[in-house]
C-alpha cells in the first residue's frame, strides 16, 4: 500500500485530497502543526511516505496587519522548510513532493502560462516566490518535485460557500468594476491533477492549476446570477474592501489571469473548462 502524507489535511482541499487518495487505496497520514515543530517525529512520518503534499498556509483573505503578514509567511515558508529538512534527514525519501503556490505570483498585466510570465513584486508575489524556492530544495535530494500554483478552487464549500449566500439573496454583484481577472479551477479537476502528476513520473516543476478558460469577476458574477436565477446589480465598492482588509483586499480586487499550459501539454483533460460549466455543476 502506498502512503501519502499531507499538511493542511483538514482544510477544504486537504479533506477532498484525503478522500481521493483513500478511495484509491492509499494510506493517508495527516501531518499536524505540532508534528512540524518536532523534527524527529516529522522525519519519521516523511520516511513512511511515498508522496508528500504540502497544503499548509494561513487564510490569505484577511486583514494584512504586520503580525498577520508574519503569520502568512511562517505558515508557508517555515512549514515548507521543516518538510524539506525532514526529507533531507529521512533514510527513505518520498518519490514525489507536491507543494502549493498561487497565481498571485504573476503580475496582472497579461494572461500568463508557466513558460511566459512576469512575476509580481508586491507582498503576495514575493511570498509565493519564497514559498516555491523553499519547496524546490527537495530536488537537491533527488526527490521529484512539483509546485501547483492554485487559482481560486471552486467546490461545495471553500471559497464558493462563502460567496454564494448573498447571491442566493439577490444581493450579489461584481467587486468594483468586475474587470479584474478571475482564474479558477473546479475541485474535481484539481484533484485529478494531483493524481495525473503522480501517475506520470516524468512530470516535474511548476503547474498552473486553473481552468483553461479564464474569466473575470464579472464573468463569475453573471454565471452565479444565471445559475441561481437571481439579479446581480449590487457591486461591492473597492474602497469598502480596502477598509476591511487593508492591503489584503488586493486578493479580491486585483486578480491574475493564468492558463494551465503544462497540464494541457501533458495530456490532462479538464472536465470543467469554463466558468459556466463549473458553476452550473456546483449550483444545483
Amino acid at each position: 500500500m502506498k502512503t501519502v502524507a499531507i499538511t493542511g489535511a483538514s482544510g477544504f482541499v486537504g479533506t477532498n485530497l484525503k478522500n481521493l487518495f483513500e478511495s484509491k487505496d492509499f494510506k493517508v497520514i495527516a501531518i499536524k502543526r505540532e508534528d512540524l515543530k518536532d523534527t524527529e517525529k516529522l522525519t519519521a512520518i516523511i520516511s513512511q511516505a511515498d508522496i508528500v503534499i504540502n497544503l499548509a498556509g494561513a487564510n490569505i483573505i484577511n486583514r494584512w496587519t504586520n503580525s498577520y503578514k508574519k503569520l502568512l509567511y511562517a505558515s508557508r515558508i517555515d512549514t515548507t522548510q521543516a518538510l524539506t529538512e525532514a526529507m533531507y534527514q529521512a533514510d527513505k525519501k518520498p518519490e514525489l513532493f507536491i507543494s502549493t503556490s498561487a497565481v498571485g505570483i504573476y503580475k496582472n498585466k497579461d494572461c500568463y502560462d508557466e513558460e511566459s510570465y512576469e512575476l509580481e513584486d508586491n507582498f503576495l508575489g514575493k511570498l509565493c516566490q519564497a514559498w516555491e524556492k523553499s519547496a524546490l530544495r527537495a530536488e537537491e535530494f533527488g526527490i521529484r518535485t512539483a509546485i501547483f500554483r492554485f487559482g481560486i478552487v471552486l467546490g461545495e464549500g471553500g471559497a464558493l460557500g462563502k460567496m454564494i449566500t448573498p447571491f442566493k439573496l439577490g444581493l450579489g454583484g461584481t467587486i468594483g468594476n468586475g474587470k479584474q481577472s478571475f482564474s479558477y479551477i473546479h475541485i474535481e479537476d484539481l484533484l485529478e491533477a494531483y493524481f495525473h502528476v503522480y501517475s506520470n513520473k516524468e512530470l516535474t516543476g511548476v503547474f498552473n492549476l486553473t481552468a483553461p478558460t479564464p474569466t473575470t469577476n464579472l464573468g463569475l458574477t453573471k454565471a452565479l446570477g444565471k445559475a441561481l436565477h437571481r439579479p446581480t446589480i449590487l457591486p461591492v465598492p473597492q474602497f469598502a474592501l480596502n477598509l476591511i482588509f487593508s492591503e489584503g483586499a488586493q486578493v479580491l480586487t486585483d486578480g491574475q489571469c493564468a492558463k494551465p499550459k503544462r497540464l494541457l501539454d501533458s495530456g490532462f483533460k479538464f472536465k470543467y473548462e469554463t466558468i459556466e460549466d463549473t458553476i452550473n455543476n456546483l449550483v444545483k
